[in-house]
Order: structure tokens, then sequence, then C-alpha cells
């Protein structure tokens, strides 16, 4: 788990302003929750790989608790408990702190924030589509290029329609979709151990395995023979997505599944161009989460943008803030005699709505000016015995030397 100093929390406000700006830009509603959860609630809902990594603990009354490792079943919970007073399709959004043990690994810790989106109560595929081009959106506002980004997307739902197709029976198919996302950490071999535990005999599992080396809804087509609902659906979504301006930044990749047990529709994930780092977001289309926990039946989208791999792609690209804070102005001042003029200088400066630290002590100029050009401040007033009797002080910019005067009242 991570300590924040106040550089690395410069760098948190960074991503933190990106996703509330794209997501207010976007007409979502922020909202937040405790972090400690039922266990039975994230173990139910959370899939396999989750339920593995749960933080558990019984409380003083022996009840079965955990620390949330992702907010989806959190906000199912919350809108089941007072469905009936809210109004759909509703758009919220939350910033996160969760918590899994794994092996701390680049671009994973055991704790993290992530950025949820979620849309819930509307069946179109226009949710999607806005869900993404949220997320595309704060990708923008943290300075990155339409290039340096591919959203790979997916249907689990066309999915299903290919295993079907293949003889796959539907019983099969969600233990299917939870081997198949494991391609790339394990070996193939592992996969089929998998696919057999799940009850796929020796021609099935290789069917399986041949699907995830579809590269185009062409080679998609030609399985099925003809257009069907998740098909049809996915190729709809593409298209949503030209009109929202980002069609160039998704690829079609079959190999998209997700780990997480309540996916039902489109499923998608983010990379950089490069591959260099682990997913920057990813999430889908769920419709059984609310029904599953006592609440009506409701179809959602969600989408989690965790701030660990954004911050690593932004700082090996030199893009992070070198100083913490936005601090405007620095005031010294030479001698104790001069410190009330400073403290009244500093207020002055504040009401008018600027940022600014004042020195707590008198200092040589030499250690001022010194602190002053390492604390990532734009101006820097010292304060000496000429000044006060001039009634005048001058604010000198650190990155020109030049100066404005500022009367002293």
């Amino acid at each position: 788990m991570r300590d924040f100093y106040p550089d690395d929390m410069a760098s948190q406000n960074v991503v933190f302003e990106a996703w509330k700006s794209a997501a207010r830009m976007h007409g979502f509603s922020q909202y937040d929750a405790c972090v400690v959860e039922s266990l039975e609630l994230l173990k139910r809902k959370g899939g396999e790989e989750i339920s593995e990594q749960i933080y558990t603990f019984k409380d003083k009354s022996d009840r079965d608790l955990a620390l949330r490792a992702e907010m989806t079943p959190t906000l199912a919970r919350m809108i089941a408990a007072r469905q009936g007073a809210l109004s759909f399709p509703l758009k919220w959004f939350a910033i996160a702190q969760c918590f899994r043990y794994e092996r701390t690994t680049q671009g994973r810790k055991r704790e993290h924030y992530q950025w949820n989106l979620d849309i819930v109560g509307e069946t179109s595929l226009t949710a999607e589509a806005e869900v993404l081009a949220t997320a595309a959106r704060a990708l923008s506002l943290l300075g990155i290029s339409r290039g340096e980004v591919s959203i790979l997307i997916s249907s689990r739902a066309l999915l299903s329609e290919l295993l079907s197709k293949l003889g796959i029976e539907a019983q099969h198919h969600p233990a299917t979709f939870l081997a198949l996302d494991k391609r790339g950490k394990i070996t193939d071999e592992e996969i089929g151990k998998l696919l057999l535990d799940a009850g796929l005999d020796a021609k099935h599992i290789l069917a399986a395995q041949d699907l995830m080396r579809i590269t185009t809804m062409e080679d998609a087509l030609g399985i099925l023979g003809s257009p069907t609902p998740g098909y049809s659906g996915l190729l709809a979504l593409l298209e949503t997505l030209g009109q929202y301006g980002i069609r160039d930044m998704v690829k079609f990749d079959i190999s998209v599944v997700r780990g997480l047990g309540y996916y039902t529709g489109m499923v998608f994930e983010a990379f950089d161009s490069q591959r260099e780092f682990r997913a920057i977001f990813g999430g889908g289309r769920y419709d059984n989460l609310l029904s599953d926990i006592g609440g009506k039946p409701m179809t959602a989208v969600g989408l989690g943008f965790g701030d660990v791999v954004i911050t690593e792609y932004l700082a090996s690209r030199n893009r992070l803030p070198a100083h913490s804070g936005d601090r405007d102005i620095v005031v010294g001042y030479m001698e104790e005699a001069q410190k009330p003029t400073a403290i009244t200088v500093a207020q002055k400066l504040r009401a008018q709505g600027k940022a600014v630290d004042m020195a707590l002590h008198s200092q040589k100029a030499k250690a001022f000016f010194s602190r002053a050009g390492d604390g990532g401040f734009t101006e820097a007033i010292y304060i000496g015995p000429d000044d006060i009797l001039k009634g005048v002080v001058r604010a000198k910019k650190l990155a020109d030397r030049t100066e404005r005067e500022i009367a002293v009242e």
C-alpha cells in the first residue's frame, strides 16, 4: 500500500481533476460509500479472481466484513436500497479507494484509487459510448493524444453466440469466459486444464482456444454464418463511437473478456499503444447484478479507471508536475520587525484569491530565495527595512526576475 508525500499528492490531484472534469462535462453525478462491505456481497459478485484477493476480517459482533476490492457491488447495493425513489437512467461517478491482496508489480498495488463511471437503467448502446467517450475525454485532459491509447472492445454476448455455434453448451460459458480471460497470464496448457475442469471435452477446448485467434468482425461472422444480436449490437456500438468522434481509438478484440463474473454484454479495456503497461481502464455491460442482490432487474454499464497505471504512464513521459501544490506567491522577511507587514501582505493577497505561503521566521535573502526557487512558486516577495519605509513591497517573478510593486496599506 502507498503513502502520498506532497509531490505524490500533486500528481494524484492532476489525475483526479481530469476525472472529475470529464465526468461533469458528460453529466455524471458524484457519489461515495464506506470502504467496508459485507464479505458475502463482494464474494458473491466479484468473480473468482476478486474473491481470492479480498482483505477480510471479523468485527466485534463477529460479522464477516471486507475492504472493498472494487466499487460496482457497492453501487448495486446502494441503488437497490433506494431503487423506488431514484430517477433512471442515472449517471453516477465515484473516485473510490479499493484494496486487493495480490503480488505488487508495475501497475498493480494492494491499494489504489479507481474512477468509476456507471449508467444504470439504460438499454441503449449509447450508454457504452457515453462512458467510453467520458474516459477518452479524461485522457485528453491529461494531455494524452489519441494515438497513444487503444480501446479494445468485444462482447460477451457475441462470444457466447460463437461458443454455442461451436457446440459448447451455455452452462459452460461462464467458466469458459473466466478461463479465456487468463490468456497472457498463464499458459495455453493451464487454460486447457481450466476448461477441462469446467466440463469441456478435448474437441471443445481446442475450439474455444481457436476462437481467440479471430482478429476481425468478418472472421466472427464467418463462424456465425449470419448476423446475430451480439454481432449486430457490436457493429452498432462501433458506429455510435464514430458519431462521438472516437472510432479511431477503438479496435475489435475477441480476447477481451474481463475477469469479473457479472458482465453480460459489451466489454472493453484500454491500453497504451506500445503495450508497455497494464490496462488503463476497463468495464462493460452488466444486466443481473441488481436483481442478484434483491433489487428489481435493471441493466447497467460501468467503467473502472485506476490511478496507478495512468500515473506510471504519465511519469514515464515526464508529464507530471515537478512540484507539489498550486502556490502562487511566497512571502518572506529579513527581521522580526517586518513580520507584521509580511502577514498583512500575505493576508491581502489571500483575500484576492492567491495561494500564498509565508515564511514563519526571519531569513537572510539568500536562504529565502533558495527556498522559493525550490518550491515551485510563481512569485516571491522579500520584505526588508527599506520596503517598510517606502510603503511598497516588490513581487519578483522567479521565471524572468521581473518585478511588480504592491502597496502596503
